[in-house]
This record gives C-alpha cells, structure tokens and sequence, in this order.
C-alpha cells in the first residue's frame, strides 16, 4: 500500500447546501496531516480535461456558511465511457493525485466505484445529496437545510390555503425517495405525502380530501414527491371530480437546492470530511462516509449503491393519525 501524498477533491451530480463545509473540511485535514489537496473543478469532468488546481487552506476560508459548490459540478456522460475515465486517470498521474475524495450522490459514488475498480484508485466518498437515498447513513450532506427550506415555503402557502380556503398540492424534490416528502408533511401539518415507497390510490387520497373537509379544515395541504403522475396530475384528477374545491399546485424545485446550509449540515459535512482524511489514512478503500447514531461509519461502495434506504414506518404511522 502506497503512501498518500496528495489528494484530488470534487463534487459531482446535483448540489447540495453544506459541500463547500464538506470541501473545506477535506482540505484542512488533510493539510493538517501534511497532505497536499488538489481541487477538481466541475466534477469528473474536471478529471478529464484537466481543471485542477492545488488548494491552501486559504482557498476554503469563509465558504462554509456559503449554499451550492465552490468547485462546482456537472454531470458528465465521458465517464461513462471507459476512454474517458482514462483520460481522467492519466491526469491524476500528471497532478500525482494518489487518491480522490468525491462528494455526490448515488451517480457520483457509483462512477467512483467503477473508476477504483478499473486502477485501482483508493476513493472516499461523501454523500452530498438533499434526496437522502443513500444506504449506510442516516443523514445525507444537504438534507436538513432542504427539508427546513421546504418546511419555510409550505408554511407560507399555508398562510395562502387558509386565506382562501383552498387545497394546494406541493411538489417536492426526492427523485424515487419519499424522505423529503413525508418528513417535510410532518413538520408543516399536512394532511398527507404521497411517497413512491408507499402507494397512494388517488381514490384513497380523494376520501383522506372528503374527510378533511368535511371535518371542517377551511384549507388541505398535500405534499408530493416528485416522479410519477406528480402534484399537476393528482390536481387534474382531484378536479375533475371535486369541482367545488379550489384546487391549486405548487412547485418548489430548485429553491430547495440552495440557500447557506442549516448547522446541522455543517456540522456534519464538517465531521465527514475529517473522517474522509483519516479512512484513506487508515488504508480505508472505496467507502461512502455514513453517520449512523451520531458515530461515523465506514459503508463499502456496493451496499451505499445497491442497498434500498427504508423509509421508517413509524413515520408514516404518525401522519396518518395527525392528519384527522
């Protein structure tokens, strides 16, 4: 096993509030440890063309409480391919960048994954995504200052919904996880989430409409996860067949990406990235950095990738019973 002295650093995929924590902390401790840091602008494709420069620890100063990636990042369809991930891997030789630290989701860990295997690159990963869908991890880098984003719109459409009576359907972020959808239901007081983990029939979300109204809520709140029919859809259809309602759609989208991370996620991308140094210090190899209970974990590449997240049952339990 080869000595590490200098590590590249880059984020891939979509962005998440608390990367540029994540990336000043994977720079300091590894300049901490006498390990230089060398930064990959815009992500795997950065690897491949070449935009890599060296980081002091001044390049990450004052960057913490700042929302989206200072190294930026891009989706990259040339890593995909097996030329262009030698490409990538010539330039880690021309820079003499002995091991990565990528910070992403699931693509991002899945290309490390395929890129360690085929040169045998030690890689450490941080999960960097607000959909919290990794396996391994309570908590993804991103995910609290989202859900808390989501939470502050929905209580001011709420203010609108009771204003004027109306039934709004809100859309949110989540790709194939519900995470943010059913957690974000709970915070605000909607009446339900419709998750792809759990199948909602639009006749069940029509008599959960009918209850609630005729219990006398003067206003209905649904929170939707993205994918699927979608919040426009399951208005279109509550409309037909409730035309009395004032029915009206929200969707949040790219507003839940940005914005200075919570404390939460700085912290967390802080403790991640530290543990980032000290596994490839520690010989670690193809790990996504996990918090399971407060205490980091390190989780093989295969199982963060592969693995479904369960959404906690409990959870939806405790909408379905608050929601009467």
């Amino acid at each position: 096993m080869y000595k590490i002295n200098c590590i590249g650093i880059l984020t891939s995929g979509g962005d998440a509030p608390g990367m540029n924590a994540a990336i000043r902390a994977v720079t300091r401790a590894a300049i901490f440890n006498n390990v230089k840091v060398k930064a990959i602008y815009h992500g795997y494709k950065g690897l491949i063309t070449g935009n890599i420069t060296e980081f002091k620890t001044q390049n990450v100063s004052n960057i913490i409480q700042q929302g989206g990636t200072i190294l930026k990042t891009a989706r990259c369809t040339e890593f995909m391919t097996k030329e262009g991930r030698q490409a990538a891997y010539d330039n880690m030789r021309r820079e003499e960048i002995d091991a990565l630290v990528v910070i992403g989701g699931d693509g991002t860990l899945t290309g490390a994954r395929i890129f360690a295997q085929e040169f045998e690159v030690p890689i450490v990963g941080l999960p960097g995504t607000i959909d919290n869908d990794l396996w391994g991890t309570d908590s993804t880098i991103g995910y609290d200052t989202a859900l808390n984003t989501i939470m502050q719109a929905v209580d001011k459409i709420r203010d609108t919904a009771t204003s004027h009576e109306r039934l709004f359907f809100i859309e949110v972020m989540g790709r194939d996880a519900g995470f943010l959808a059913l957690n974000s239901a709970l915070a605000t007081g909607c009446e339900t989430a419709v998750i792809p983990e759990k199948q909602t029939s639009v006749e069940e979300l029509e008599d959960l409409i009918r209850n609630g109204f005729r219990k006398s809520k003067n206003s209905s709140m649904v929170i939707v996860a993205e994918g699927g029919v979608g919040a426009q859809g399951l208005a279109e259809r509550v409309k037909q067949n409730f035309p009395e309602y004032d029915v009206r759609v929200s969707i949040l989208g790219h507003i839940q990406r940005g914005g200075s991370p919570s404390a939460y996620d700085r912290i967390l991308a802080s403790r991640m990235g530290v543990a980032a140094i000290d596994a490839l210090l520690d010989e670690q190899r193809n790990v996504m950095i996990g918090i399971v209970n407060d205490e980091i974990v390190n989780v093989p590449f295969s199982k963060a990738i592969k693995d479904d997240k369960q959404i906690g049952e409990d959870r939806i339990n405790v909408l379905q019973i608050l929601s009467i």
